[in-house]
């Protein structure tokens, strides 16, 4: 083997998850100093703490990159088109591949590899699916699948004899038996449940995006608080995410962007409000005020009085008060 006196780079995307974890694993028995990545989505897939996590288990170096603006043509005109939500399963891993294989390019790796598995997902893993993930992020032969890789053809890092293809795997389908009796074989732990975790996969999710996104939204960091809370749309221009609890409460004043407006409550408990879009004046943000109380357990109260500042001016506090909202008006504005 080729690796015998000297370690081979490779760059591993690391979701957290069962499947590449195993398939870090695999890679480093074989002695191949991995280098894993993460893509951070503000609403998307994995888990960066479990990253994090594992990365130490593994004593290899973790590099986390945030998602672009650049990544807004996946979500608007993906050329593989969507699944059964707002999902663009293919374009979405064409553009991870991309990011690694930059980053392979700039610390002198020899290959790219996911623990993606052939079948295991209808809309991004099948067999032709895998060969465009590779073709278009422009590294033929470098992409190594070592879950599946007795089931595709030979990598140049198999073929150089870089990686033992013996020593790789040829899982399929949906199951995950071998998973995790390769993980307790293995001694594995600290990665995370499989399935889920990415709420482009879901539909109430998708029809929020879709919805911001046909505004002109031009920002990623835009869209990071549409996995919070409840979502109002007040017009063609506007809409309002009421937190759910306090932690949604403090994400969406942290996720909230200029132009945006929120409000809290202050002598009742309930939740905040962020409001974007369309034209802020007393009314609009009485009615925002509004919700916020009808969704708290001063429904029924008179009136209550709420904080309000812009997101780019937090020091400039005035108040607003509530108006009286009726389960009609709530009724017809949420999505």
């Amino acid at each position: 083997m080729k690796n015998a006196s000297k370690p081979y780079k490779a760059v591993g995307l690391l979701s957290g998850g069962l499947d590449s974890t195993i398939a870090t694993k695999l890679l480093l028995d074989q002695g191949i100093e991995v280098h894993a990545m993460n893509i951070s989505m503000p609403w998307g897939c994995g888990r960066p703490s479990r990253v994090i996590a594992l990365a130490a288990q593994f004593g290899i170096p973790f590099k986390s990159f945030p998602l672009g603006d650049d990544y807004l043509p996946v979500l608007t005109k993906p050329k593989y088109g969507f699944g059964s939500a707002h999902n663009p399963c293919v374009d979405c891993h064409i553009y991870m591949v991309r990011k690694a294989a930059a980053y392979m390019k700039e610390i002198g790796a020899s290959f790219v590899f996911t623990g993606e598995v052939l079948g295991q997902r209808p809309m991004s893993q099948r067999r032709e699916c895998l060969g465009w993930v590779e073709h278009d992020a422009g590294i033929p032969g470098q992409l190594l699948r070592p879950m599946s890789a007795k089931l595709l053809p030979p990598t140049i890092a198999e073929q150089e004899g870089i990686v033992d293809r013996e020593k790789l795997l040829d899982i399929s389908g949906r199951s995950r038996k071998r998973q995790f009796a390769l993980a307790k074989e293995l001694g594995l732990g600290g990665y995370s449940s499989p399935g889920g975790g990415c709420l482009l996969t879901e539909k109430l999710f998708g029809e929020r995006l879709e919805d911001v996104l046909k505004r002109g939204c031009d920002n990623i960091a835009a869209t990071a608080v549409l996995g919070l809370g409840r979502y109002f749309r007040i017009d063609d221009t506007a809409f309002v995410i009421l937190g759910r609890d306090n932690a949604e409460n403090e994400k969406l004043v942290r996720y909230a962007v200029p132009g945006d407006v929120i409000l809290r409550p202050t002598v009742f408990p309930g939740p905040a409000a962020l409001l974007r879009g369309g034209t802020i004046d007393e009314a609009r943000l009485a009615f925002v005020a509004g919700l916020s109380q009808f969704h708290s357990k001063s429904r029924d109260k008179a009136p209550q009085p709420l904080q309000c500042w812009h997101a780019q001016e937090p020091d400039k506090v005035s108040q607003v008060t509530a108006a009286v909202l009726t389960q009609a008006d709530v009724d017809k504005l949420q999505l």
